[in-house]
């Protein structure tokens, strides 16, 4: 029987540490991290952003009237 037990605890070893060095899934947790992290920019500078591009196309117009 102990025999058998260490058998299944090498195999989990072992396929836990081939889990560990697939890297097959790691570009697209990566595109998700870099998600999380804009989003969470966004939600924390939204007002400044919003003012900012307020302030944009105010010039833009101010200066698309000069033109015309």
């Amino acid at each position: 029987m102990n025999r058998k037990k260490n058998w299944k605890e090498n195999k989990l070893v072992q396929e836990w540490n081939a889990f560990w060095k697939q890297e097959e899934g790691v570009g697209t947790i990566e595109i998700v991290l870099l998600l999380v992290v804009l989003i969470g920019l966004v939600i924390i500078f939204k007002t400044q952003i919003t003012k900012l591009l307020e302030n944009i196309f105010k010039e833009i117009e101010s200066q698309s009237k000069e033109v015309y």
